[in-house]
């Protein structure tokens, strides 16, 4: 008998809900067609937890996704500026909860594909040569340092974070990279400032040890952070995967988000942990919310990395991205030139798993 996988459904905010709705319903009919089964939980998250619950992270939430085996998460937060959910103290806005919900978890490696799909090179800010043919994934180290760092204040005089890491949480990124590589094209890129700070240094000594005990089948390399934001608008297709701590993969992960054209088109993947956080990159958008116009590739594109590395169904993970791109290269979303609203663009992914090859 076939195991019923559990999972839990933070919808969010705004536009939250309206991905993630599309993309549940694109991932029952690939996950069906190969036999997964699995059912839903929903649990509050987000702005709209706080308003309800006076937390954007509730005890009933950490308790809803414990008794889960992956967890989807849609946009949460709210309009920048004066909102009332960014007056809050800092352990009661929503930016907290996502921290807490990574630690709680223990995810440390925060996959983010970054792809430019054939005939929508147009969209790049970068020349469609340039663009054209990108495939890097950034694998950054989610639960470490400077985020976590201790101490870390602001007084009325000074301001103070701490950067650091332990040999364990380098060496458990380094491997997550050095693995994934041997099933792309087996090139790692490892990102620090180890010309002046002393952390990053240590963090490319424990890479390059780690890549000697047992992976000197992948090509290492290293760039400073500020020749790998250079180098990444330069040249996107020259990079496989680039590997760096958590603020560096913060800023190098949103600067290559802008190489495609569009948030709504990346997807990412925390895992480490017990079970993995599956989300798209893009905000809430509140300015769309509401009006058929979100565009859901990103949820959808976030839940065939689930079925990829929770569920380990690859063929329906293949088969959902598969249908993702041909709907793309067919009508895109309205963001994206083409004429589909989120109803619309979701049915054409429907039709396309719909009408693939017979399942084996």
């Amino acid at each position: 008998m076939s195991k019923t996988h559990r999972l839990a459904v933070l919808p969010g905010d705004f536009i939250g809900p309206e991905v993630t709705g599309a993309a549940l319903e694109v991932l029952h009919h690939a996950a069906g067609k190969h036999g997964v089964e699995f059912e839903t939980v929903e649990l509050p998250f987000g702005g709209s937890a706080l308003d309800s619950h006076g937390t954007p992270l509730p005890a009933e939430t950490l308790e809803g996704v414990d008794e889960c085996d992956a967890v989807l998460l849609g946009a949460a937060g709210g309009p920048v500026g004066d909102h009332r959910w960014n007056r809050q103290p800092r352990e009661k806005r929503v930016e907290s909860g996502i921290l807490g919900l990574r630690r709680h978890l223990g995810v440390f490696a925060n996959l983010r594909p970054v792809t430019v799909f054939p005939g929508l090179e147009h969209l790049s800010p970068l020349k469609k040569d340039v663009a054209a043919g990108t495939d890097m994934l950034i694998i950054r180290e989610l639960t470490g340092g400077i985020y976590f760092g201790k101490p870390s204040e602001a007084t009325g005089e000074r301001g103070v974070s701490t950067m650091v890491y332990d040999r364990s949480e380098v060496e458990r990124i380094a491997k997550v990279a050095f693995e994934t590589a041997r099933g792309r094209k087996g090139r790692v890129l490892s990102v620090d400032k180890a010309n002046v700070l002393d952390v990053s240094q240590f963090w490319r000594d424990v890479v390059v040890a780690t890549h000697a005990d047992g992976f000197s089948d992948v090509e290492l390399e290293h760039l400073y952070v500020d020749n790998a934001a250079m180098q990444v608008v330069r040249d996107p297709k020259a990079f496989d995967v680039i590997v760096t701590g958590n603020l560096f993969g913060d800023i190098l992960s949103d600067l290559a988000a802008v190489i495609p054209g569009s948030l709504g088109l990346l997807p990412s993947a925390s895992l480490g942990g017990s079970k993995g956080l599956y989300e798209p990159v893009h905000g809430s958008a509140p300015d769309i919310a509401g009006q058929d116009a979100a565009n859901p590739v990103a949820a959808m594109l976030s839940a065939a990395m689930l079925l990829r590395h929770s569920w380990d169904s690859p063929e329906a993970a293949d088969e959902l991205e598969e249908a993702v791109r041909v709907a793309l290269s067919e009508n895109p979303t309205r963001d994206l030139g083409g004429t589909s609203g989120t109803r619309a663009f979701t049915d054409l992914v429907l039709a396309k798993i719909g009408t693939d090859r017979a399942v084996a």
